[in-house]
């Protein structure tokens, strides 16, 4: 009897263990951007954007510093169509040129058990380009919403030069996540302790984002 519960046991427990070594699968697709370029600020970063929009951007490769946020729908799908230009970055898009280092950027798609990539350091082709740009304009947005939060909480002098950034980038049509904004640009349009200048773009910057998502703009 006793020989017959520990050969269950033994069952159970090699069970787990092959359960526990399996790959735990993505709910993809997604696309994952990549970069590592020592002595830049960030030196690393990562942005990862579901087909839903919801994305995650890191400065590190542990998990518990991701910072999530939302894309916009335009985005989001520029970005997908992109990647399937690419061939799911089943191809190479490195130019091969002899060019200054400019960091290592990895194109990564991911569909359930499907990983497909592409590493280069300068790429020529116009898709990729523009998918380095979406990108690389969504990881700032994000340092750019997290640079205020912290002023906000810190910096109070320092509100009005962040948000001539956050102005700066939704003139050029750079500002990405704007729904993670709202919240703190209202806040500093409506916090009287601070600089009139620094509550008056908040508030049209703001009012722009909205004006925006209503489909008024």
């Amino acid at each position: 009897m006793r020989v017959r519960q520990t050969i269950g046991t033994i069952g159970v427990l090699s069970g787990a263990l092959l359960l526990a070594s399996l790959p735990v699968l993505a709910e993809g697709p997604r696309v994952i951007y990549t970069k590592s370029f020592p002595g830049s600020l960030p030196p690393f970063e990562s942005i990862a954007v579901e087909r839903d929009g919801s994305a995650v951007y890191n400065e590190t490769e542990d998990p518990d510093n991701d910072e999530k946020f939302r894309i916009e729908s335009a985005a989001v799908e520029r970005i997908f169509e992109i990647a399937e230009k690419l061939q799911h970055f089943k191809t190479p898009v490195e130019s091969g040129l002899k060019v200054a280092n400019m960091g290592r950027k990895t194109f990564l798609w991911e569909d359930g058990a499907t990983k497909t990539q592409s590493t280069f350091n300068f790429s020529q082709n116009e898709e990729a380009r523009a998918l380095t740009d979406i990108m690389e304009s969504a990881g700032d947005s994000v340092r750019m919403l997290i640079e205020l939060r912290r002023v906000m909480r810190h910096d109070r002098l320092g509100v009005h030069a962040s948000i001539l950034k956050i102005q700066a980038a939704w003139d050029n049509k750079r500002l990405l996540g704007t729904a993670d904004f709202l919240p703190i640009l209202d806040q500093v349009a409506n916090n009287e302790a601070l600089i009139h200048m620094a509550r008056e773009r908040a508030a049209q910057v703001a009012d722009g984002i909205r004006s925006t998502s209503n489909g008024k703009k």
